[in-house]
């Protein structure tokens, strides 16, 4: 059984960084996708970045890409979100995850998730 902890968030005024933090517990295969979903109050939960374990390719939501960058500490089994330039448009739940496949874009991709950790960024 895979088991997904967040750590990091909190509140952050705008143009500042975060970095979030997934501890995975359990076997979690190569041929798997790790990532990080957000949820806003009142919008549908969406991708923000995945990292294919194989091969250690990543993606990014638009919204995010040139500020977020996605990693993975294989020997900690930890992967990480490191969040720069942040606007109060990140302000959401964060939410550690993992899938099969290559990429982790929307909620039908995941099978694990973990309990989510909050961003606030204020302005």
């Amino acid at each position: 059984q895979v088991q997904l902890v967040e750590s990091g968030g909190g509140s952050v005024q705008a143009g500042g960084s975060l970095r979030l933090s997934c501890v995975a517990s359990g076997y979690i295969s190569s041929n798997y996708a790790m990532g990080w979903f957000r949820q806003a109050p009142g919008k549908e939960r969406e991708g923000v970045a995945s990292i294919y374990i194989a091969y250690g390719s990543t993606y990014y939501a638009d919204s995010v890409k040139g500020r977020f960058t996605i990693s993975r500490d294989n020997a900690k089994n930890t992967l990480y979100l490191q969040m720069n330039s942040l606007t109060p448009e990140d302000t959401a739940m964060y939410y550690c995850a993992a899938g099969r496949g290559g990429r982790l874009y929307k909620q039908t991709d995941v099978g694990y998730w973990g309990r989510g950790t909050q961003v606030t960024v204020s302005s």
